[in-house]
């Protein structure tokens, strides 16, 4: 039977790409030169660490990483951007976490609205992922165009088609 999983996946390289352009972005910058400004990102985690003086330049950075992220193709819908707080010296820290997979909220979103559609397909929800089964290849082409035009908080992607 023809399925495909829902999956919201992001490419770390291409994170680490965007952050290492920004690095090397704000280095040339005439406004933070002589400034203490980091961004560090951890693999392991998925969080982006940005570090500087002022508030000015917490967004100038944050401004540019985003810029250079959406240039890589990752959507930036799966950033999640904390709230500035006070670090040592004076300096401000700001963390940005990247979400990946599907979570119990939106999978439930999405089974409801492939529901709704009166196909003749299941979505099952498994861990960090939805899948689709059904009989026709063309209703399932049909969820797909039915979510991407939906307004989901995460990037979805579409993987593992199989007749």
């Amino acid at each position: 039977m023809p399925s495909f999983d829902i999956v919201n996946r992001i490419d770390l390289q291409e994170v680490d790409n965007a952050v290492n352009i920004t690095k090397k972005t704000i280095q040339t910058r005439y406004d933070f030169r002589e400034s203490k400004t980091e961004i560090t990102l951890d693999k392991k985690d998925k969080k982006i660490t940005v570090t500087t003086e002022d508030e000015m330049r917490m967004r100038a950075v944050q401004e540019t990483l985003v810029e250079n992220l959406a240039k890589r193709k990752v959507d930036t819908k799966c950033l999640e951007v904390k709230a500035s707080e006070m670090a040592a010296h004076g300096m401000i820290q700001k963390e940005i976490s990247i979400k990946e997979g599907v979570d119990s909220d939106t999978a439930r979103s999405i089974v409801k609205l492939i529901k709704d559609q009166k196909l003749k397909v299941q979505a099952a929800i498994q861990e960090k992922q939805v899948r689709v089964t059904g009989k026709k290849i063309d209703d399932l082409q049909v969820v797909i165009k039915v979510l991407r035009s939906s307004n989901m908080p995460i990037p979805l992607q579409f993987i593992n088609m199989q007749n």
